[in-house]
C-alpha cells in the first residue's frame, strides 16, 4: 500500500503526521515539497483531491503572503498556483495522499480518517497534547 506525504521537517504539524503515519505500520514515501515541490500538474491534482481551492491550501505563516498580496482576490486560482510553484512555502502542509483519500493534515490526527489501519493506540504529540490515550480514546 503506498501513502505519500509532502512534509515539511521543520513543522510540527508535519512531524506529528509522519509519527501517526508510521505508527499505523504504513512507511510513507517521504517527499520534502520545499526541496522537491510538485510539478503544475501534480499540485493541481493533489488541490483537486482535496475538494480544495488554491487558496484554501495558501499557507500565510512564515510566508511571503503578505509581501505578494496574496490575500488580494484579484489573484485567480491558477495565478495562487503559480505563487505557490514560485515559493513553495506557500503551500501549507503535511498533504497526505492514501488509497483512502488526499488530505491537508491539519490538525494531524485529521490523517487518521484515512489512513488503512487508524487503530495505532496511544499517541501523544511532540508537545505532549495527548491525541489517544493509554485506553484507546481519542481526544474529542
Amino acid at each position: 500500500m503506498t501513502i505519500t506525504i509532502y512534509h515539511n521537517p521543520n513543522c510540527g504539524t508535519s512531524r506529528n503526521t509522519l509519527a501517526i503515519i508510521r505508527q499505523s505500520g504504513e512507511e510513507p514515501e517521504v517527499i520534502e515539497y520545499l526541496k522537491n515541490p510538485p510539478s503544475r500538474e501534480r499540485l493541481v491534482e493533489l488541490i483537486a483531491a482535496m475538494e480544495m481551492t488554491p487558496r484554501q491550501l495558501l499557507r500565510e505563516k512564515g510566508t511571503p503572503y503578505v509581501e505578494l498580496n496574496l490575500g488580494d482576490p484579484k489573484w485567480s486560482g491558477d495565478e495562487i498556483v503559480d505563487f505557490m510553484l514560485a515559493h513553495p512555502i506557500l503551500i501549507n502542509r503535511p498533504i497526505v495522499v492514501t488509497p483512502l483519500g488526499t488530505m491537508l493534515a491539519r490538525p494531524s490526527e485529521a490523517v487518521l480518517d484515512i489512513l488503512p489501519n487508524p487503530e495505532i493506540g496511544p499517541f501523544t504529540k511532540e508537545d505532549g497534547e495527548v491525541v489517544i490515550d493509554a485506553q484507546g480514546k481519542r481526544d474529542a
